[in-house]
């Protein structure tokens, strides 16, 4: 059964799914979908062309949807979509994509922590947390699984590849290979993810593969392309190692070494 707190203001154009809680003082406007189940805690805000997922649980004073902070922004339309299962806490922020549909994306059984920032056009992908305060600016892509630490910051248009693990404060402003752990300002490759593979059920096969290939990326002075002829030359194949290669080989902005 649906529930809304008698002080919340829910527009009559928005879209309410069953079995939503609204809680006191939140304000739905009237392009925002909420799906089945899901939680709106006090004092959130979602507004603009946004659907919310099924079973999703927003804590207070987060705000979903509104206009992006980037100042090449012309009024048109544009969309926010946020998964299954997804958990907001509080105070984070999603802003709206600038160009004429452009769609800022979180996706499912991800766990936003406090105070994060998720600019416009970012597509973050399913089963990512960002800790505290960790944030993105716009056009940011996170591939599925990664973990961003707290207070850390991405640089715009850069990519976050799966798996990674990008330690609490870290500056990143080049693209992040899968499987790999990512620290500090300057940030600097660490090693590979282990325990994040493990948890993820990467086989023993492929993390040696992988072990085998950061070992030539990062600790043999070669340059990306020479590494990346030579882990295709010696290193055993599978389909962790080629989403590696592909990652690097189609990265614009170079990758953090």
């Amino acid at each position: 059964m649906t529930n809304i707190h008698e002080t919340a203001v829910v527009s009559k154009e928005s879209e309410v799914g069953t079995g939503v809680q609204i809680g006191p003082y939140a304000v739905i406007g009237p392009g925002v979908t909420i799906g089945d189940g899901t939680r709106i805690m006090s004092h959130v805000v979602i507004d603009g062309n946004t659907r919310i997922g099924r079973e999703c649980v927003l804590f207070p004073f987060s705000s979903i949807g509104l206009q992006t902070q980037d100042l090449k922004y012309k009024g048109k339309k544009t969309y926010v979509e946020i998964g299954d299962n997804t958990t907001l806490r509080e105070y984070v922020t999603v802003n709206s994509g600038t160009n004429e549909g452009e769609i800022t994306k979180v996706g499912s059984d991800c766990h936003i922590m406090a105070y994060c920032h998720i600019a416009h056009a970012c597509n973050v992908g399913n089963n990512v947390i960002m800790s505290n305060c960790a944030t993105l600016a716009g056009d940011v892509i996170v591939e599925d699984g990664a973990i961003i630490g707290g207070l850390s910051g991405v640089h715009q248009f850069t990519r976050i590849g799966s798996l990674c693990f990008i330690g609490g404060m870290t500056k990143i402003t080049q693209d992040c290979p899968p499987f790999m752990m990512v620290d500090g300002n300057p940030a600097a490759v660490k090693g590979i993810n282990s325990v994040g593979m493990k948890r993820n059920n990467v086989s023993e096969s492929a993390q040696k593969s992988l072990k085998e290939a950061y070992k030539i990326l990062y600790r043999q002075k070669l340059s990306t392309r020479q590494a990346l002829d030579k882990i295709r030359a010696e290193v055993a194949g599978c389909n962790e190692l080629e989403r590696l290669t592909a990652f690097i080989e189609s990265s614009e902005r170079g990758i953090v070494k």
